[in-house]
């Protein structure tokens, strides 16, 4: 049997890893490639799947947990794909949350599954802002300091560190961050792109697809801390159905949404870790995002002819209790179907805190409390 490629990119909540994935598929299906895709979340109604679907690609899906705990549904999902599509490359991207992946799930890959797939060298994708605040001495202005140590964790087992928004930062500023990442992170290469932009994405490409040794980076991790941050954020996976007497400007309710939704937190003095919403009309779609507290939001897309229906998907991971998060999005919601005089029809919603994680295998690296 070929061995297939299967490219893992880790990192925080809002590091655009989906952008990534997206970029660098279309990247490689130009050149020929066959692609598939693998996402990931602690519940069902995801963004990033809707979102590279609607890209044309190839995506298979893992919820209820991070790829660490569901080994098995992930093994599934690329046999699925490697039946269904027979591709080149596989990409995946575990919840953004999630840290110990080279114990977890690279090395029981290599070790389980080593004929079925060449496992690419591991990298971490980070938000420059979000960088800043775990290379720096002492704590966060924005989160505990049990998720930072789970940023840092992230950083620390990385084969690759990849500094992503070279669009949102200047070239001093980026390369002062490589620099500071190389100094605290040695041995470990770093790289600087815009998945936005595509600039750069090939660079890393070449990097992951030629490079071995992936794993390779045995670190310690306190299970304890590390479900104490996860569980610091709460989280929320909604899909609603949105249905007005006339034609519609879908795309101005989804901005009015956002900024109730934003303004609320923002009042509340919750920290954004991401908020994603995924806007479809029957001939077009939006995507919005905001990855702080202090961000803006980015919006892309189209919705096309103004319709009369939509659906809206919300993904959101808010420093807050899940019951203030679900209350939250559900008056911003019913403030913007007053105003866009909509009705909302919601197909199922989940909030909660993800759960103590129980990964599938362990195979080196140390641990405390697992």
């Amino acid at each position: 049997m070929k061995q297939v490629q299967l490219v893992l990119v880790g990192g925080f909540l809002g590091a655009g890893k989906t952008t990534l994935l997206a970029q660098a598929a279309t990247h490689l299906v130009a050149q020929g490639k066959r692609v598939g895709l693998i996402t990931n979340d602690q519940a069902t109604d995801l963004v990033d799947s809707g979102l590279l679907r609607q890209e044309g690609l190839q995506v298979g899906e893992v919820a209820g947990g991070c790829f660490c705990c569901r080994f098995n549904d992930l093994v599934a999902a690329a046999d699925k794909l490697m039946t269904e599509l027979k591709p080149d490359i596989l990409m995946g991207e575990p919840v953004g949350s999630c840290t110990d992946l080279a114990a977890t799930v690279i090395r029981p890959m290599q070790a389980l599954h080593g004929d079925w797939f060449k496992v690419a060298p591991f990298t971490v994708l980070t938000d420059p802002g979000r960088l800043r605040e775990a290379l720096a001495e002492g704590g966060s202005a924005s989160f505990p300091d049990n998720v930072l140590y789970i940023y840092r964790k992230q950083l620390e087992e990385a084969d690759l560190i990849v500094v992503n928004k070279l669009d949102q930062i200047t070239p001093a500023a980026a390369a002062e961050l490589q620099q500071a990442v190389a100094s605290k992170y040695p041995g470990t290469r770093v790289l600087a792109i815009s998945a936005q932009t595509g600039t750069g994405v090939d660079q890393w490409l070449d990097a992951v697809l030629s490079g071995s040794n992936a794993g390779r980076r045995q670190i310690p991790v306190n299970y304890d801390t590390y479900a104490d941050g996860e569980a610091v954020l709460g989280w929320l996976n909604a899909g609603v159905t949105l249905e007005a007497g006339l034609p519609t400007d879908w795309a101005a309710f989804v901005r009015g949404y956002l900024a109730l939704l934003h303004a609320d937190l923002k009042a509340r003095s919750a920290e954004i870790a991401h908020l994603k919403l995924l806007l479809t009309t029957p001939s077009g779609s939006l995507v919005a995002n905001l990855t702080s507290t202090a961000g803006t939001p980015s919006f892309r897309g189209d919705t096309g002819p103004l319709a009369s229906n939509a659906s809206l998907t919300v993904n959101a991971r808010v420093h807050m209790s899940p019951d203030d998060l679900r209350a939250a999005v559900e008056a911003a919601l019913a403030k913007a179907a007053a105003s866009a005089q909509c009705r909302v029809n919601v197909l199922q919603i989940q909030s909660f805190r993800p759960g103590r994680p129980q990964p599938t295998h362990h195979m080196g690296g140390t641990t405390e409390a697992l």
